[in-house]
């Protein structure tokens, strides 16, 4: 009996036990569902609940929370190290300071402050919760990504730097733009868009390994794509449009129209001189163009710049008249001469031999330089070939004019050597002009090899003016027309048949040259020296010796004195065939011999008168 009364005792606290562990069941199960719900229902107190029962409930109003969860949380303390946010939870969570730490350096956080905060670290046994603002952001931006992703969106952000193969992005988190994928073409100068916030579309993520691929040249592709589609229609012949420098090459330029690109050759960016397209225009640079020809089929547009305005020869003839006198820069040189631009699109050439009446000039850097402004006048101008000659020269008075009535021939000068050369001397007169003095004409007497055996640069000397050729601007002058001719009066101081003494200045095989006063020289003939057969004057002279002969004749217009050695020896016969020739002669015949007899008459007396 009393084992049957043990048996049904336990059995009755068996099933009292199963009811009381079903009840707590579904006491946990309620507190589990309405564990949000608890703070802000009221709690029913009778007053007769125990401490242990008080606590159960507190403990049951307090929120459940999971490491990695995302809540909201209230500051309720900002210290120096740490900023304390309530989270509904019996212990405050703590966030370092670091995290609301500006960029100029102030924390940005105060008391009231509600934000979505991470639960970093939860110990319930320790009551220390561990909060993250930053973290929270992220899972947000993570959130924010996938769903970008998935809805093939786009997301802005600011490039920060430059890393390996492109850049690096910030969206929220760090995100990784390839060089490949910043524009549509490769760019020169990358840290150009660091700090720059642009539109990307996201390529791929992975959450684990925390890694955002992003792309900006996908988009621009596609607004590329669309904008070229309504350029084609839109583009035609002689159409004005607005463009934008892509690319700058040495022969031109090229321009995106708006998803179609156009070639501006160089040849029609102006109707003036353009060395290189970068001097006019930069790359990204904003510009209006004509279309001058399109290809529908292979795309391509052919632009000019030019073109928007009128040509400038069109109207050359009437602005730049022959003989008119114009001002212009020097845009360039070459070894025949300068360009000058008159205005833009029209340039004249000024040739080397039309820059100064009296200088010659070998190169036009002698009288102009690159970037200087001249005055010219036009001397012809031919706008169908898109020429016109220009001349500095002709804005002055030619001086070969004038030269003629200031130095009239005969005139006697003064001026420098200014050059020698083997066939004369330059003389320095006035405006550039020089003189020459020939070599002829320096010594009446002298035998000169070279003008510098006697002068030589920078020496004044005086000389005649013999002649003036304007039509080929030569000016001739003489030093030895300064003097009277000593030939002139030869005759005079030599009479024929007259004995004289000289030194033997030269020997050649036809004869022997004798000085007879400076600058005169009389030659003897070979056949002249002996009545001996003489092969060579030089078997029997020396040069320097002195040697006495007779004139035998005296040419002055030739500058010829004829003597004779042998000759010395036969006066005496000479008198008496003379003499034989008057006695002899028969009444004469005619005039001339009357008056031949009479003069050998007259001459034997004068010799006889001498010798007495």
């Amino acid at each position: 009996m009393n084992n049957i009364a043990e048996e049904n005792e336990n059995q009755n606290m068996n099933q009292e036990l199963e009811i009381q562990n079903e009840v707590k069941e579904s006491e946990i199960e309620l507190a589990g569902e309405e564990t949000n719900e608890v703070k802000e229902s009221e709690i029913e107190l009778t007053g007769e609940e125990t401490m242990e029962e008080l606590l159960d409930i507190y403990e049951s109003s307090l929120s459940k929370f999971e490491e990695g969860q995302v809540v909201i949380g209230t500051v309720i303390s900002v210290g120096r190290e740490t900023v304390l946010v309530d989270v509904g939870y019996k212990s405050e969570g703590q966030i370092s300071i670091h995290e609301f730490i500006g960029e100029d350096g102030n924390v940005n956080v105060k008391i009231g402050d509600e934000f979505e905060v991470m639960i970093e670290v939860w110990d319930e046994e320790e009551e220390t919760v561990l909060l993250s603002r930053d973290k929270a952001k992220k899972v947000k931006v993570w959130d924010a990504i996938k769903d970008i992703y998935d809805d093939d969106g786009t997301i802005e952000g600011v490039i920060t730097s430059r890393v390996k193969g492109g850049f690096s992005v910030d969206i929220g988190l760090q995100a990784f733009l390839p060089g490949s994928q910043a524009d549509l073409r490769p760019i020169r100068n990358m840290d150009e868009m660091v700090g720059k916030t642009y539109t990307f579309k996201i390529l791929k993520y992975n959450k684990k390994r925390n890694n955002i691929v992003l792309s900006r040249r996908v988009l621009l592709e596609t607004e590329r794509e669309k904008m070229r589609s309504a350029t084609l229609s839109a583009i035609e012949n002689d159409k004005v449009m607005d463009g934008i420098v892509k690319n700058i090459t040495e022969y031109g330029v090229f321009v995106d129209l708006g998803g179609v690109d156009g070639l501006l050759h160089i040849t029609d960016i102006s109707w003036g001189r353009v060395k290189h397209p970068s001097e006019l225009f930069s790359v990204g640079d904003h510009i209006k163009v004509k279309i001058l020809s399109f290809d529908f089929e292979k795309e391509r547009v052919s632009l000019g710049m030019k073109q928007l305005t009128p040509d400038p020869w069109t109207t050359a003839a009437e602005k730049y008249p022959i003989d008119s006198k114009i001002n212009g820069r020097v845009v360039s040189l070459t070894d025949y001469g300068a360009f000058i631009e008159l205005e833009e699109g029209v340039e004249g050439l000024i040739h080397v031999s039309e820059m100064s009446w009296t200088r010659k000039i070998r190169h036009p850097s002698q009288m102009v330089a690159v970037g200087e402004q001249v005055e010219a006048v036009v001397l012809d101008l031919k706008p169908e070939n898109r020429r016109i000659s220009l001349g500095i020269k002709q804005t002055v008075e030619n001086p070969w004019e004038v030269i003629s009535q200031k130095y009239p021939v005969g005139t006697i000068i003064e001026g420098k050597i200014k050059n020698i050369t083997e066939f004369g001397l330059f003389i320095g007169i006035d405006d550039d002009i020089d003189g020459l003095v020939h070599i002829s004409d320096i010594s009446w007497t002298k035998r000169i090899k070279h003008p510098s055996e006697i002068y030589k640069k920078n020496d004044t000397i005086q000389a005649v003016v013999l002649d003036i050729d304007k039509a080929n601007e030569r000016f001739s002058l003489g030093i030895k027309q300064t003097q009277v001719d000593p030939w002139e009066t030869v005759a005079e101081r030599y009479d024929v048949g007259k004995e004289i003494s000289g030194v033997i200045t030269n020997l050649t095989d036809f004869g022997v040259f004798v000085e007879l006063e400076e600058g005169i020289e009389g030659l003897v003939h070979v056949s002249e020296i002996s009545k001996e057969n003489i092969k060579s004057p030089k078997e029997h002279y020396q040069i320097g010796e002195t040697i006495t002969a007779k004139v035998m004749n005296i040419n002055s217009d030739e500058r010829r004195i004829g003597l004779s050695i042998k000759r010395l020896n036969e006066e005496e016969d000479d008198n008496r065939y003379l003499e034989e020739i008057a006695k002899s002669s028969k009444p004469a015949a005619s005039a001339f011999g009357e008056m031949l007899r009479n003069n050998i008459q007259e001459k034997l007396e004068a010799e006889k008168k001498e010798n007495e």
